[in-house]
């Protein structure tokens, strides 16, 4: 989601333009007067995440049916839609999150019939981009022009082109032999600087600014090697880097892109294998590599190409979600979005790679371990469904039904007065907190059961967060159309979860200047008394980061600097490392 302007995907489209009859104009133009009606705001946002693969080039082929564009149409066409359209109907635009928007459907429907749609939106779904000023005129007859032509189509990512990205800066002989800092590193935070590609490596205790790395577009997430030492990073454009936390002042010293759009990395964490692998997903070209824990060299690729888990129909495009190694056998969770698979990967013999294969529900995207760290809980948000995947008996242990569109991040376990461990979610497209049980040998009654849904500020949650030395459960709403909702946390008493829970102004407390300020991803520090919350405002705005004592809720310190730009997510290292949420 850029900062700076509001994409929306073309999200609702496919509902008219599959529909056995087009609208009236005159249903078209009530439409456009109402809200959109099947997807919240804060999916719509969520989904229209710019792609890095508007500046990629790309072969298209020429439809003799489709109606007539210049070249220099087609491209702006195009980047319109990788920059809204993308993350919801796939790069092929054969679907993904959203429905196929191929030739074969659009040239039936004709020009007119697109433009209406793009225009008014429709009481399907479709939102009202021409009357919202979203798009203008121009633009309308524009895209509904593009969706008739094939689609252009990216380049494959293969071993010779992560080859020629991938550079050791600092050859693993010539790093530190011990640590050459006074720094506690197992008490720093990898801040995501979204915009300016980069992250900022902040010291828990000073709160001081240890560096500025440089890393690639947008930083989706940050994570720890099982010794502690590295930092791994990936942005949305499959850049990695590989930050060496030994050094006198910590930095690269390595990197390698795995493809074009990327979300997801880990490493190795299985005895006998500590920071031996690293392992990405893509989003293009569909595939996940394994690479050297230490230098990032890439050693094995695999697609994820396939067929769904429901339909069974083939999917060309089925992009690489949340990755996460587990602790107690060398194998990594592959969670593939789009057919709904889980894969669970043997890294113990890469020659002789042995993969399984589990059928969840599609859609997959982040999840986290439940307290045992046996079950991996992952949102098939679209699906509305938590998987539970049984990482010692390699099975899913069972689907739950929860909220609209849920996004938890890692999500929260914590033990509920009344039904044991549970593991939480919130969600994108409501208000509600599902509370899930996650213990089936001594609460069989209630495990993977929702056991209570707690309903907190709105819709628009992106993290939610606690401590195993906390009574607090933090949720965000960063994405929530109310800015006194999105500028704010709500916090509840894990003792008392009947109590209504507090709102604190997050945002105000920051004390910067005019912005979004949307506050997202509540952090804790390795104690596990005090949470940080990123104050998250467009590129030319003042953002910073909020620390709040967790026993007492009261603001201890705010971070601000003239580095600090657009802030997101926050990762402790030793919660990182530990898998402590």
């Amino acid at each position: 989601m850029k900062v700076e302007r509001k994409w929306l995907p073309i999200a609702g489209l496919v509902a008219g333009l599959f529909a056995l009859s087009g609208p009236t104009l005159a249903q078209a133009q009530q439409a456009g007067d109402s809200p959109h009606r099947d997807l919240p705001k804060s999916e719509m946002e969520y989904q229209a995440g710019g792609s890095p693969l508007a500046a990629e080039p790309m072969h298209h082929s020429i439809n003799p049916k489709a109606p007539p564009m210049t070249e220099a149409e087609f491209q702006k066409a195009r980047n319109i839609y990788f920059e809204r359209c993308a993350g919801c109907h796939g790069v092929l635009r054969k679907g993904a999150t959203g429905k196929p928007l191929t030739p074969d459907i659009t040239i039936e429907r004709g020009t007119e019939i697109l433009k209406t749609f793009i225009k008014y939106g429709s009481p399907a779904g479709m939102p009202n981009w021409g009357t919202s000023g979203d798009l203008t005129d121009d633009d309308v007859d524009l895209m509904a022009r593009y969706i008739q032509h094939e689609p252009p189509t990216p380049p494959e990512f293969g071993m010779p082109q992560m080859k020629e990205t991938w550079k050791v800066l600092i050859p693993p002989e010539k790093r530190p032999t011990k640590k050459m800092n006074d720094w506690d590193v197992t008490n720093l935070f990898s801040v995501t600087l979204r915009d300016t590609g980069e992250i900022a490596l902040i010291d828990g205790e000073s709160k001081e600014i240890i560096n500025i790395v440089k890393t690639g577009y947008a930083v989706h997430i940050s994570r720890m090697s099982a010794s502690g030492r590295y930092l791994f990073v990936i942005g949305r454009d499959a850049k990695i880097n590989l930050i060496d936390l030994w050094m006198e002042k910590p930095d690269n010293v390595a990197e390698i892109r795995v493809g074009l759009e990327a979300r997801s990395v880990d490493t190795s964490k299985a005895k006998g294998f500590e920071d031996k692998y690293a392992i990405a997903g893509a989003y293009w070209p569909p595939q996940y590599v394994i690479m050297n824990g230490d230098t990032l060299e890439p050693l094995k690729i695999q697609s994820t190409r396939g067929t769904t888990v429901d339909t069974q129909e083939y999917h060309p495009e089925p992009r690489v979600a949340a990755i996460v190694a587990v602790h107690d056998k060398p194998e990594f969770i592959v969670n593939v979005k789009e057919t709904g698979k889980v894969l669970m990967v043997d890294y113990s013999d890469l020659d002789n790679l042995k993969t399984t294969e589990i059928g969840a529900a599609r859609f997959l995207h982040d999840g986290g371990w439940d307290a045992s760290k046996r079950f991996f809980l992952v949102a098939a948000n679209n699906s509305n469904k938590i998987a539970v995947v049984d990482s010692h008996e390699n099975k899913l242990a069972a689907l739950v039904d929860v909220g609209a569109i849920p996004h938890p991040g890692r999500g929260a376990n914590f033990v509920h007065p009344k039904f044991g461990p549970v593991w939480a979610t919130g969600h994108l497209g409501d208000e509600s907190i599902a509370l899930i049980g996650t213990d089936p040998e001594k609460h069989p009654e209630n495990a993977w059961k929702v056991v209570q849904s707690l309903k907190a500020q709105g819709g628009g949650n992106l993290f939610i967060k606690t401590h195993p030395k906390s009574k607090n459960l933090w949720v965000d709403t960063p994405l929530n159309p109310d800015p006194k909702i999105a500028q704010s946390i709500a916090v509840f008493d894990l003792e008392n979860l009947d109590k209504p829970y507090e709102v604190l102004p997050i945002g105000e407390w920051a004390g910067v200047g005019e912005g979004a300020r949307r506050i997202t991803q509540p952090e804790y520090n390795k104690a596990g008394d005090e949470v940080w919350f990123s104050v998250w405002s467009a590129l030319n705005q003042e953002s910073a980061i909020v620390v709040v004592d967790d026993k007492t809720r009261k603001l201890k310190a705010v971070i601000k600097d003239d580095r600090i730009k657009t802030p997101t997510g926050k990762f402790n290292v030793h919660n990182t490392q530990n898998d402590i949420y």
